[in-house]
């Protein structure tokens, strides 16, 4: 058994929220991760922006204020460059990162690099490519995000689902393009056809909640094109909802790393149409699992042959099941452990 510290400087979250409600993706992550490292026999402290101290399976859970161990046998700074000198007797340190690694390359974010050279993780290999081969670290490694084991254990469709497409992320990432596109080249060729979007400023808050009101509004506005304005809802209800979905539809954005909505998606069953953008094709096992296009036109046309073609649906959504169920928190957790 180890003993590990994991930290995070950024939004309030704690024990339960995971459990409690809709979480941002390295949120999920983090708490995710602890949870796993948790089940698997080690000594997990996390410190973070909670507000108070808690103890939940087994992790000592308290807010940074109230101090942070000063030894581990693996220390993961999550995020927050601020973070790393923390646990200064740490035997292995690591440094979490969940967006593209251009933001490090700036001398308050480098010089602690030069000074703790922690292990960089990165997601995918999109991400680690992010980060020039120059910029200093004490070791790269790619270890994928994990997936829900709401979503690696649910229970297929019985039957193809009505023609319903998702989107299931930042409405700044895209929504926008695939609500117009939606309008113009889906909807009217499936008039029954409806889009469900799981998307809100609940999970972000502050100025991004302002930015994202506009493409909320625009969603609104095409309530008599099949457009559905969902709330954000936990992992378990998500899940339940992905069992009457067809497909789900994602441009993808540069500054995606992972995308554990395409991830969830692609293991509940639910066969993806992705675009070139980011990460999002590393998540799609193209013309097996669903399709990876970056010309619009080809986009819609494959979202339509979801939405209406039963053999096809099947088809994509068996090897969904067979090929993208093999990677949970539990193997996450794994990859993290041989580091130590």
């Amino acid at each position: 058994m180890a003993h590990i510290v994991m930290t995070d400087d950024g939004l309030r979250f704690d024990a339960r929220s995971l459990s409690q409600g809709p979480l941002g993706g390295a949120e999920t992550a983090f708490t995710s991760l602890a949870f796993a490292l948790a089940r698997r026999g080690h000594d997990v402290s996390v410190r973070n922006r909670c507000i108070e101290p808690m103890r939940e399976v087994g992790i000592d859970w308290a807010p940074l204020e109230a101090g942070v161990p000063h030894s581990a046998d693996l220390y993961i700074a999550n995020r927050a460059h601020g973070l790393l000198p923390m646990v200064p007797r740490a035997r292995r340190r690591l440094f979490w990162i969940h967006n593209p690694a251009r933001y490090l390359l700036k001398w308050r974010y480098l010089s602690k690099l030069f000074r703790w050279k922690p292990v960089v993780v990165f997601s995918s290999l999109y991400h680690a490519d992010t980060y020039p081969a120059w910029a200093p670290d004490g070791g790269r490694v790619v270890i994928p995000l994990g997936v829900s084991s709401a979503f690696l254990e649910s229970e297929p469709a019985d039957e193809p689902p009505p023609p319903r497409a998702l989107f299931v992320s930042n409405p700044l990432r895209g929504l926008d393009w695939l609500l117009t596109l939606w309008a113009q080249h889906i909807h009217p060729r499936l008039p029954t056809a409806e889009l469900h979007i799981f998307s809100g400023a609940s999970v972000y808050g502050g100025a991004k909640a302002r930015e994202m009101e506009p493409l909320l509004e625009y969603a609104r506005q095409l309530a008599d094109r099949g457009v559905v304005l969902r709330p954000p809802v936990s992992k378990a209800v998500l899940a339940d909802e992905m069992r009457a979905a067809r497909v789900l539809v994602y441009r993808g954005d540069k500054e995606e790393t992972f995308c554990l909505a395409v991830a969830e998606a692609q293991a509940a069953g639910v066969p993806a149409v992705v675009g070139t953008l980011g990460c999002v094709p590393e998540r799609v096992l193209d013309g097996e699992t669903g399709f990876v296009e970056g010309d619009e036109r080809q986009f819609a046309d494959r979202a339509l042959a979801l939405l209406a073609d039963d053999r096809l649906w099947r088809r994509m959504s068996r090897r969904a099941l067979e090929r993208q169920r093999g990677w949970g928190w539990d193997e996450a957790a794994s990859a993290f452990e041989k580091l130590i």
